[in-house]
């Protein structure tokens, strides 16, 4: 197997930035300790391996896609649907961890969902490799979770403002 290493390093920065920053912004605090969680919570430790595999295969479906696209146009669709998981997914824990709002965190992972949607949906299509899509499966299941995780927090522990 041949590597194209351009994109090849596109897609390894994607993921590793990505997940760096989710790292960095993530604070595990006397605020997030005094949260009510459900018994059901993964415990903390599990959240870093956890996205290190997931985004670790989403970059790989970002090289695919690159790769496998059939022409300029498909790849810069491909281009975008990447660019616009970074944002919805880099934006989620300076919501929740700094800003301590759950509850902006929930509304905002609809539309990080609705981006990890896209790239097990619209990405195959779009570069006719179904390969592509398959690996953003955990993401989406992840987000999935990670949802309902959300939900449960901004329930048991609501309302939330910025004097909390």
């Amino acid at each position: 197997m041949d590597i194209e290493w351009t994109p090849a390093l596109i897609a390894a920065a994607w993921a590793v930035i990505l997940g760096g920053a989710g790292g960095a912004l993530t604070e595990i605090g006397q605020w997030y300790r005094g949260l009510k969680k459900p018994s059901w919570q993964p415990p903390d430790w599990l959240f870093g391996p956890a996205w290190t595999v997931i985004l670790g295969l989403a970059g790989w479906s970002f090289y695919v896609g690159l790769t496998q696209a059939p022409s300029p146009e498909e790849r810069l669709g491909v281009y975008a649907l990447f660019a616009a998981n970074f944002v919805l997914h880099f934006l989620w824990s300076p919501l929740f961890f700094k800003a301590k709002r759950p509850d902006w965190a929930l509304y905002e992972n609809i539309l990080l969902w609705c981006s990890v949607t896209s790239l097990v949906v619209v990405l195959p299509r779009l570069v006719g490799e179904s390969f592509a899509g398959w690996l953003n499966v955990p993401y989406f299941v992840w987000v999935s979770f990670a949802f309902v995780l959300n939900w449960k927090i901004v329930q048991l522990n609501g309302p939330f403002n910025p004097a909390r």
